[in-house]
């Protein structure tokens, strides 16, 4: 299996090896000499499009060399384009299955016994996993991720995702809570990550109002993991009782994702964002009185349709003056089926990457202040594993999410990956804290 693209792929990479573990498959982590490999693909902006391409591109040449014997494309890719393209593009491929046939993956391989090739996907994306279906780690043992939801409904202007996942779905939260229960009985696990296209949103299209402080509750009560966080959430939807519930309960991490993608006005009314200036910044102002200490992440778009220099500044100075802990920066993405590939002004790609490598810039003296504000600090760190080639502990505070923040590298001392050490912070850079074991 190779999984590309956000957690939320990941989860589906790990049911769908999961069905096929039950039904007798081995799973190997070498791709050569695998009798079937299986791609399961990002297509959400162009890059991510690209990435998937050239790893199809990369096994078909593996294929060729008799190294693998079958060739499985799976998710958003064969969502996104239609069969004519797919087929005729990648004609060594032997099945293509979109984001709502995940849970036929056994059937399919069965299928293509007795057919040279097989093209598998749903218009209408509805697949929402659950309890029942069996799942492979992908991840360290120590850390898993539950997706609570699955589609979209906010229907941003720039955002394919409706279209590639579907509406909006939100598991029960019964159905979670057993989940978590059957993950944890057998490893220990440090780290609970919640995710869904948008955390926020749970429970609205089940029980007619925002369930996700209901749902949190219950998961901390089953003391399942030492520390629980919550990603995805929007600016929108992130109400009181989710804050105060972050406040009061100590293996909730005090970190919210909180994606803004930009700030003028003008521009979060024509991206369909539901939120102003305004309404942010409250709201950044609010986590950080109610909750102190709390992390901040967020992202961000450059060039959208219509930026302007002076609108572009806004952004700017705006991340300049609320210094965010966390900031992920993107170039606006012309995607065809969304509502923005046909807006005018379309941004030269010049310009964006200027805008990007501005953003960047800005962000990184920020989190470098905020980075040397813990150099004496002790914090407790959980270990994700260790870099040999330096020699260090690769750890992570409550403050850093695995994959796309950053480090704290211990420098000495032992530790296994899920354990919890104390240390020490040293120095400090813009995106890594180090320490050592106190």
């Amino acid at each position: 299996m190779v999984s590309l693209g956000c957690t939320k792929n990941l989860v589906d990479s790990e049911v769908m090896l999961g069905i096929l573990q039950k039904n007798g498959c081995i799973i190997t982590g070498n791709v050569e000499g695998s009798d079937i490999a299986i791609v399961n693909t990002c297509s959400f902006i162009k890059n991510s499009t690209k990435e998937s391409v050239d790893k199809i591109l990369e096994l078909i040449e593996l294929k060729k060399k008799n190294k693998i014997k079958i060739l499985i494309v799976a998710g958003c890719l064969p969502q996104k384009y239609k069969k004519k393209e797919l087929l005729d593009g990648f004609r060594e491929v032997d099945a293509f299955l979109g984001t709502n046939n995940i849970p036929d993956i056994n059937n399919i391989i069965k299928k293509l016994a007795f057919n040279k090739k097989l093209f598998i996907v749903d218009s209408f994306p509805g697949f929402l996993y659950n309890d029942t279906h069996p799942r492979y780690s992908l991840t360290p043992g120590h850390l898993v991720y539950v997706k609570i939801a699955e589609g979209c409904s906010n229907r941003c202007s720039y955002c394919l995702i409706p279209g590639l996942r579907g509406d909006y779905r939100s598991r029960k939260i019964f159905s979670v809570v057993k989940e978590i229960k059957k993950l944890t009985r057998t490893n220990k696990i440090a780290e609970l990550n919640i995710i869904a296209q948008d955390t926020t949103y749970y429970g609205t299209d089940i029980y007619g109002s925002r369930k996700l402080a209901g749902l949190l509750k219950k998961i901390v009560k089953l003391k399942a993991s030492r520390w629980i966080r919550l990603m995805y959430t929007h600016p929108a939807h992130l109400d009181d009782e989710l804050i105060e519930l972050i406040k009061r309960e100590k293996s909730i991490c005090r970190y919210i994702d909180l994606p803004i993608q930009h700030v003028n006005n003008d521009i979060l009314r024509r991206m369909g964002r539901k939120v102003n200036r305004y309404k942010i910044t409250g709201l950044v102002k609010k986590l950080r009185k109610e909750i102190p200490g709390i992390a901040i992440r967020t992202s961000l778009i450059a060039g959208f349709p219509g930026e302007t220099e002076g609108q572009f500044r806004e952004l700017l100075e705006f991340v300049k003056e609320i210094k965010f802990d966390r900031v992920g920066v993107f170039t606006y993405s012309r995607e065809k089926g969304t509502r923005a590939y046909g807006y005018k002004g379309q941004v030269p790609e010049r310009v964006k990457k200027t805008r990007y490598r501005a953003l960047m810039l800005a962000q990184q003296k920020v989190s470098l202040e905020i980075n040397r504000s813990f150099i004496g600090r002790e914090m407790e760190v959980l270990v994700d594993g260790v870099d040999k080639s330096r020699g260090m502990l690769l750890c992570r505070t409550r403050r850093d999410a695995p994959e796309i923040d950053g480090y704290t590298l211990v420098k000495s001392g032992s530790g296994k990956p899920g354990s919890f050490i104390k240390v020490r912070i040293t120095d400090a850079n813009a995106y890594d804290l180090i320490g050592r074991k106190i």
